[in-house]
């Protein structure tokens, strides 16, 4: 019995197959530094149940009726203060540390980025390496330290565009490395380098992380212990004597109780206390953004000096510098491990 070759219709379209992506995903941003943007933001953020874990039927009459009123526009005059010609800080950030870690990884794979909240959408980028043949995909959530609010739902809007593709990609998920000796060296590295081309010499290190709601520990989200290892960490490897090295967590929202110590109660009580001379870093953040780039640089200052501080200095994130950047592609080379 001869055995027939199934003929494809001429009218099949060619399919790409047996690629290999790596999607890195940031947190999110507004398209664009005015009211109209951040309320659009806004809604899709504070609408995520990861982010504020309240009934919705309570939840949405006040994030409509109340915060999507009035937050809007003091958000967007802040992102208006570090807007770039390029747009915002975190996408653009993002969107260089892939094509970095594009020429890194080579031809073999396929680097897109994406963001959580806003554009570009996880479901579009994913959608995107498929097209382009990927079928295997290493989900990359940059926030070293785990929490529900934030690696979390990545997963989660992820699983969603998963659920509406008949020809889903195999996925890898990048652990939060906030303990990874790569991620240790690369920010006591680059952040020495910043300490040292200071025109002053700190007396406090202070390790600014992004706050949570207090009972997210309390329900056993581990970010509180993972920020508070990568603090003892990065003291280690920093081995500056002389240099007295804090924690707080900053962002703080509404009226629940927040983790502790502030950041913004921690500038003040410092230069009260005679600390003259400080330098604030935030390890936690992949990327500069609003937070860092606002809420640190410019009013973490003017908390600082206007408490009694002479002496400021709000130090970069590893960004697509050369330090993070190869741990970047050292992370990825070690999940990928099998695939290329």
């Amino acid at each position: 019995m001869t055995q027939q070759t199934q003929q494809l219709p001429p009218d099949h379209p060619p399919v790409k197959s047996r690629g290999v992506g790596v999607l890195l995903v940031n947190l999110g941003t507004p398209d664009a530094p005015s009211p109209e943007a951040v309320k659009i933001y806004l809604a899709e953020f504070l609408s995520d149940p990861r982010v504020v874990e309240i009934p919705p039927l309570v939840w949405q009459p006040i994030l409509r009726g109340i915060i999507l009123n009035s937050r809007p526009k003091k958000s967007a005059h802040a992102y208006a203060q570090v807007w770039t010609e390029r747009g915002s800080p975190l996408a653009v950030i993002t969107q260089d540390q892939a094509s970095a870690l594009q020429q890194r990884l080579g031809a073999s794979v396929q680097v897109a980025y994406a963001m959580r909240y806003g554009n570009p959408s996880i479901a579009s980028r994913l959608a995107e390496l498929m097209q382009a043949g990927c079928e295997r995909i290493l989900l990359c959530p940059l926030y070293p330290q785990y929490s529900g609010a934030t690696t979390a739902t990545v997963v989660d809007k992820a699983g969603d565009a998963l659920k509406a593709m008949r020809w889903q990609p195999s996925l890898r998920i990048l652990p939060p490395y906030h303990d990874d000796p790569l991620y240790i060296d690369a920010l006591a590295w680059d952040l020495s380098a910043q300490l040292d081309a200071l025109d002053f010499t700190p007396e406090l290190l202070l390790l600014s992380f992004h706050g949570m709601p207090e009972r997210t520990l309390i329900l056993g989200d581990p970010y509180h212990c993972q920020c508070r290892k990568t603090a003892r960490l990065l003291e280690d490897a920093l081995d500056r004597p002389g240099l007295r090295l804090g924690t707080s967590f900053q962002s703080r929202f509404g009226r629940a109780k927040w983790l502790e110590p502030a950041t913004d109660a921690v500038l003040a009580e410092e230069a009260r206390a005679g600390t003259r001379r400080l330098a604030i870093a935030a390890p936690g953040f992949a990327a500069d953004c609003l937070e860092t780039l606002e809420e640190l640089a410019i009013r973490g200052r003017e908390q600082f000096v206007e408490a009694g501080g002479e002496h400021f200095a709000a130090l970069s994130c590893l960004n697509a510098g050369e330090p993070g950047m190869a741990m970047l592609e050292a992370l990825a080379r070690r999940e990928l491990a099998g695939w290329i």
